[in-house]
């Protein structure tokens, strides 16, 4: 069983990556225990701002950093990153275009017992909303250092949401299938195609088997990159099989399922169930407790799928 969050890897990218080139430059807002960038601080402190619990103010002087010509990467809590700053991500870094990273950390429901204040469950949907802003949620550690790694040659602003905790390996250190803005496809079948993005991924791939050991081809894709969305993979699914189910750590409302449904609907419309948290304060409770009591649990997305195949 995995015991790396993702948020260690991003961390270990960052301090691999930053050793070879000082423009890297990573901003924390009180954030560096929950972030895992002590490490970083401490090896690497003039490479490292600390700003305090400031996150508007963190996302402009990243952007200045940029404008410098440095690598500016901001961690901070996704539930506080994707709303309190939302007007500096949409003009300081997303409308003048300055190569600014977000990482929104414990994202979701990852902070749990902390309830509503801390869960970041509408993050998709607005960083989705402002244009020139990319939003990436990998589903496992691996698919995540592949992601920074790419990220890091690039020059364009993104937002990268990841969870607390670890979460189960989907790929494998020697086997990471990836292209940048492409889903990618974890099962092939004709009959259903399950859509998952950033910690839901590995209980797509897992019922994904199960249903297919029940005879129901089932295809299984990763759509880590939520924005830009690989609508082509989105469209051959619609095309090729009966229905599709959609899973996210997101609200119902402006999530990858209202993504997946728009493509689906103005191109080949087919049955599309959105599995996704409530438009409801979320319960409190360990990520795995919260997910099984809204169904987004393999047997969760088994169930509507055998659903799905008798209407279809």
């Amino acid at each position: 069983m995995n015991v790396i969050p993702n948020r260690q890897v991003i961390c270990d990218v960052l301090m691999e990556q930053g050793k070879k080139n000082s423009d890297i430059i990573v901003l924390c807002s009180d954030s560096r225990g929950s972030a895992s960038l002590a490490s970083f601080a401490k090896e690497l402190p003039k490479q490292f701002v600390e700003v305090g619990i400031a996150e508007q103010n963190i996302v402009s002087i990243a952007a200045g950093l940029a404008s410098c010509g440095k690598k500016p990467f901001v961690a901070s809590p996704a539930c506080f990153l994707s709303t309190r700053s939302m007007e500096q991500i949409k003009v300081d870094v997303a409308y003048s275009n300055t190569n600014v990273k977000l990482i929104g950390i414990s994202g979701g429901v990852s902070y749990g017992a902390l309830g509503m204040t801390h869960h970041s469950a509408q993050d998709i949907a607005t960083m989705a909303s402002i244009p020139g802003m990319r939003v990436y949620l990998p589903g496992d550690r691996f698919q995540t250092k592949i992601l920074f790694e790419s990220l890091i040659k690039d020059e364009k602003p993104a937002y990268i949401r990841v969870g607390r905790n670890p979460v189960a390996d989907v790929y494998s250190e020697k086997s990471v299938p990836f292209s940048l803005d492409k889903a990618t496809l974890l099962r092939d079948g004709n009959d259903i195609t399950i859509i998952a993005c950033g910690e839901l991924v590995s209980t797509a791939k897992e019922a994904g088997k199960r249903l297919s050991d029940k005879g129901i081809s089932t295809r299984v894709l990763d759509m880590y990159c939520l924005k830009p969305i690989d609508s082509t993979a989105v469209v051959k699914a619609a095309k090729e099989t009966k229905a599709i189910i959609t899973i996210e750590e997101h609200s119902v409302i402006g999530g990858m399922g209202a993504m997946v449904s728009q493509i689906v609907g103005s191109v080949k419309p087919i049955f599309v169930r959105n599995m996704a948290l409530p438009d409801s304060p979320v319960i409190t409770g360990a990520s795995q407790e919260v997910f099984d009591y809204y169904g987004l649990n393999v047997a969760g997305v088994e169930k509507i799928a055998i659903e799905l195949m008798e209407g279809v």
